[in-house]
């Protein structure tokens, strides 16, 4: 089983030094990931205390710089919100800086008055998700480039994009729709699923792995937890394990909880015994 924290960079009391001071130590207590989320632009009444949050790739492109080991994950990107092309490259160079820690989660969205601020259909977001994809794999591994886009506003004829990635950036969907679950399967590189229980999430492995029964596919979930039981928190983990799940990531209760250091100093010790 591998661990991994989610990172103070959304809320009231992210701060540099926050966020900063919590990679550095979950790196020093061996967790395997830190994390961070995404919102471009919120409705304000669905964020009353803090509409914060901290770009995701830049912040993780800081977070790699104050750190040496621990991998940088999203959870996640909302992939049909950006235009790929722009977002191929920061990612890709990401990787290359960090010296290819990157774990890309991606997901295709929830909140419709965000697309619509940003200009973007979101009755399409399926669509532009799988075209997304399609042509942010097309310019990491081809030189030139030649893509046809339907639902994105791109011309790509003869086109070249460096740097390329280097090595393979894992993709791991955050799905729970039927069609995203098929999506995971068919171009996934693992599945990371938010808010399920250990009950829950071994019905999703049992799925998932008749279609992808590979190791390297790896089966993740997001996981809240206030940092006060730590005894409960190690039989969560102890359960997800015994349900097929490889990877935990532990995010607090709440992103307003009054105690980050409690939260990731109990992970720490949840550590110990994974």
């Amino acid at each position: 089983m591998q661990l991994g924290m989610h990172l103070p960079h959304a809320g009231s009391q992210a701060t540099p030094a926050l966020i900063k001071r919590h990679a550095q130590r979950a790196e020093a207590l061996g967790l395997n990931d830190v994390w961070v989320s995404e919102h471009i632009i919120v409705p304000r009444a669905q964020f009353p205390r803090s509409p914060l949050f901290y770009d995701p790739i830049l912040t993780l492109t800081w977070v790699a710089s104050v750190t040496e080991r621990v991998r940088l994950g999203t959870s996640v990107i909302v992939l049909p919100m950006r235009h790929p092309l722009p977002l191929a490259k920061e990612l890709s160079t990401l990787h290359n800086l960090s010296g290819g820690r990157l774990i890309l989660g991606v997901g295709v969205g929830w909140l419709e008055p965000e697309f619509a601020a940003l200009g973007v259909p979101f009755k399409e977001r399926g669509r532009r998700m799988d075209e997304g994809i399609a042509l942010m794999r097309a310019v990491w591994s081809q030189d030139p480039v030649n893509f046809d886009a339907k639902y994105i506003p791109a011309v790509v004829k003869n086109m070249t994009m460096l740097p390329q990635p280097e090595g393979h950036i894992p993709m791991w969907h955050g799905s729970r729709s039927e069609a995203a679950h098929r999506r995971t399967v068919r171009i996934g590189d693992g599945w990371h699923g938010s808010q399920v229980t250990p009950e829950q999430a071994g019905e999703v492995v049992k799925r998932l792995r008749r279609a992808r029964p590979e190791p390297e596919f790896t089966i993740s979930v997001r996981s809240h937890w206030d940092g006060k039981d730590i005894g409960m928190m190690r039989e969560r983990v102890a359960a997800y394990e015994a349900a097929g799940v490889q990877h935990v990531m532990v995010h607090p209760q709440d992103r307003e909880v009054d105690d980050w250091d409690t939260v990731i100093e109990g992970v720490g010790r949840v550590a110990v015994f994974a």
